[in-house]
């Protein structure tokens, strides 16, 4: 090469902020491809910088035999001798190749390794450079617009703010500077992408942390955020210092640092909450403006059941439900709310249809009962269960056609003096004892 190399490899590395070791390596393989396409692939050749000259030497290296059967990796003693005197038989000699041999298309070959390896390397740099800062927040220029994707011109390379990331009916223009959240890093094929967000909650965490300096010291911390971007959001905080107010921090002199946020994300309306370790209190905190009644806990299912005043529901709920859904994000539990008129009327119904499921218990308990009764009596009234009636009596009451008590008291004394075995001691006795029972 006629050019030195040493000024090239040094401006590319400036301009491109890739180490020297990485161009000369790329400048080795591109030569090494570039050679085995001049002199085919079955000859021992190896690629070396030499920083003197400024240029890629080539070597083709051939090992010293006695009898030479492959000509383009072998050569005899004599050969050997003239490029070393000292070879000997096995010794590996390098012979230097002229890049006069390499041709058009040899050339261009290196040139398109040397540029796909810089890229590379250029990628590999700045993932290496980004993927440690997922979570932070980054400031660029709209540089154009690809379908609803927003590229963004970060410097050393572009990010892209995915239409899903994008806060709804807001729109750029080029040139235009902003500021988003670095939700991911990904390798492409065609180079390191950098995902960005402009509705992610952390998002809005993270511009608090810029304006609120409580935040930044570690002295205000924020427990949870919840958006709906572009609409409202909310925001709980809570302090380490009990001298310190984490809403009034937030909220800053005259609001100026809460709005500061709020013209970042386009009007976006902020609710700042305080955290409190008792969910109840948490709740209403997270509903505020509206005013709570009654709270009821359900730790093991995560419900909250909220009892607001009539004239409240519709503030409590929000827009659209805003104001409860983001409530219920905040705290990562289910939230339900009645008023105070719906609860008396169902507190009301519980109470009747109670009464009226005791009453329907009470009903079958007697039904119940006298069914009881019937069998009882139907048990009772068989002839045997009578007192004085023995099972010979029984044999000859039944053998009349008398089984049962009652049919026993209906019969006269004639008629049972006409049975078999039965007197008239024992006919009076039977009778009496029957219409007794009766």
């Amino acid at each position: 090469m006629i050019l030195d190399l040493n000024k090239v490899i040094e401006q590319v590395g400036k301009d491109k902020g890739i180490g020297k070791e990485v161009i000369i390596e790329a400048l080795e393989v591109a030569m090494l491809t570039a050679s085995r396409k001049r002199f085919g692939v079955k000859k021992d050749i190896e690629a070396q910088y030499n920083p003197e000259v400024g240029e890629v030497e080539l070597f083709q290296f051939k090992t010293v035999v006695e009898n030479v059967t492959d000509p383009d990796n072998e050569l005899t003693l004599e050969e050997g001798h003239e490029l070393d005197p000292d070879a000997e038989i096995g010794d590996s000699l390098g012979i230097k190749l002229p890049a006069s041999e390499f041709g058009r298309i040899a050339a261009q070959t290196a040139k398109q390794v040397i540029i796909q390896r810089v890229r590379d390397a250029e990628r590999d740099m700045i993932y290496h450079d980004y993927v440690d800062r997922k979570g932070e927040l980054i400031s660029g220029f709209v540089r154009r617009f690809e379908k609803s994707n927003v590229i963004i011109d970060l410097g050393k390379t572009e990010g892209v703010i995915p239409q899903k990331e994008q806060i709804p009916r807001e729109s750029f223009r080029v040139g235009d500077r902003v500021r988003c959240y670095i939700l991911d890093v990904r390798k492409e094929t065609k180079g390191s992408q950098v995902i960005l967000s402009r509705i992610h909650p952390q998002f809005l965490v993270k511009l608090f942390a810029m304006e609120v300096p409580e935040i930044y010291e570690g002295i205000v911390e924020v427990k949870g955020a919840a958006r709906e971007a572009g609409v409202r959001s909310k925001i709980a905080v809570v302090s380490k210092d009990s001298q310190v107010d984490p809403v009034g921090a937030c909220v800053g002199m005259k609001g100026s640092r809460v709005q500061s946020v709020v013209q970042e994300l386009r009007g976006e309306k902020i609710d700042i909450v305080a955290w409190n370790e008792d969910i109840a209190n948490y709740v209403c905190n997270a509903l505020s403006p509206a005013e709570i009644v009654r709270v009821i806990v359900d730790e093991e299912q995560k419900i909250v059941e909220v009892v607001v005043p009539d004239d409240q529901l519709s503030l409590a709920i929000g827009k659209k439900g805003q104001n409860v859904k983001l409530a219920s994000q905040l705290l990562g539990w289910n939230i339900d709310i009645s008023t105070e008129s719906t609860t008396e009327t169902s507190t009301l119904e519980e109470r009747l249809e109670e009464e009226l499921i005791a009453a329907r218990e009470r009903e079958a308990e007697i039904e119940k009962d006298a069914i009881a009764e019937e069998v009882q009596i139907s048990e009772g009234s068989d002839i045997e269960s009578l007192q004085g009636v023995g099972g010979k009596t029984a044999a000859i009451l039944k053998e009349g056609g008398i089984n049962t008590i009652e049919a026993l008291a209906a019969k006269t004394l004639e008629e049972l003096l006409a049975l078999p075995g039965i007197g008239a001691k024992k006919a009076e006795a039977l009778l009496v004892a029957a219409k007794h029972s009766g």
